[in-house]
């Protein structure tokens, strides 16, 4: 029998290199002017990716409102995304999303959302995102940094759940890091880190941090008119939270068993906040 060669014995399909999971990028970029009589109009628009901005019609007064959407349909290890809003002198920009962002397990790595927002002279600018929602396993990096002129106004808004209780969820673990530097004229004016990991659900048990509630919010208002409304905000808020105005800025903070719950204050407190103008209308769909 003759023996094949030796490089022959051995001559099989090479095993195909592990495959690299898929990961979703997106970047949205918008930027409003104001009109020939006033009204605030849309300037430049630019999307990529995984990333829209929609601006449906509304009856706001010569203001501008823009819906993001995120069309990868949730954020795990690895994704990204890149938002950018500038209110040009004068205008009026609201920014909100279409619905609650969803975090997933992550295998590897963090989902990453970097958010940069800058309102020139007289400019109101308010970031308005629907909740966050964190599954078991999630992690998620996320940064906000806002230039503003002297005279600018800015509003942010960021819900956030650990998990939905109408479905018996619970975030036992999984990490998420959020950053925000709000500078005026070059000067910061407001800077706050939250850092929680690990034993997520055992942390938020503790009286100190949660009391066993799974949803939060902030709420930070930059404008000459905040400290008049820190009464009101009080009264809404009630037991759920609290609110303290330094320095141009009023700070509120909510805390809540749920969603639901959180937002019978929040909704109210965001309208106060705003003038009494109504909220984006995908915030109630």
């Amino acid at each position: 029998m003759t023996a094949l060669p030796a490089a022959r014995q051995f001559d099989r399909p090479p095993r195909p290199a592990p495959s690299r999971m898929q990961r979703s990028a997106g970047r949205g970029r918008i930027a409003a002017k104001l009109g020939p009589t006033g009204e605030t109009r849309l300037d430049r628009l630019f999307q990529e990716g995984s990333a829209r901005i929609r601006l449906p019609k509304s009856h706001s007064d010569g203001r501008l409102e823009a819906v993001l959407l995120n069309t990868s349909g949730g954020m795990t290890g690895g994704d990204t995304l890149h938002w950018r809003a500038e209110a040009g002198t004068g205008t009026h920009l609201t920014l909100a999303s279409q619905t609650a962002e969803r975090l997933y397990r992550s295998p590897e790595g963090s989902a990453s959302v970097d958010v940069r927002l800058h309102a020139a002279a007289g400019a109101t600018l308010q970031w308005l995102p629907q909740e966050t929602i964190m599954f078991d396993g999630g992690a998620l990096r996320r940064t906000i940094l806002a230039d503003l002129s002297e005279d600018a106004e800015l509003l942010i808004c960021e819900p956030l759940a650990f998990g939905r209780a109408a479905m018996g969820e619970s975030v036992q673990g999984g990490a998420l890091r959020d950053d925000w530097r709000i500078r005026r004229e070059g000067r910061m004016i407001h800077a706050e880190a939250l850092r929680i990991d690990d034993a997520i659900a055992d942390r938020l048990s503790k009286p100190a941090i949660a009391a066993g509630r799974r949803a939060v919010a902030t709420i930070v208002l930059f404008a000459p008119r905040a400290e008049a409304l820190i009464d009101e905000a009080r009264t809404i808020i009630g037991n759920a939270g609290g609110a303290s105005f330094f320095d141009g800025k009023l700070v509120c903070r909510l805390l809540a068993s749920d969603t639901l719950v959180l937002r019978r204050r929040l909704i109210p407190l965001l309208i106060a906040l705003r003038g009494g103008h109504a909220l984006p209308r995908c915030w109630h769909c």
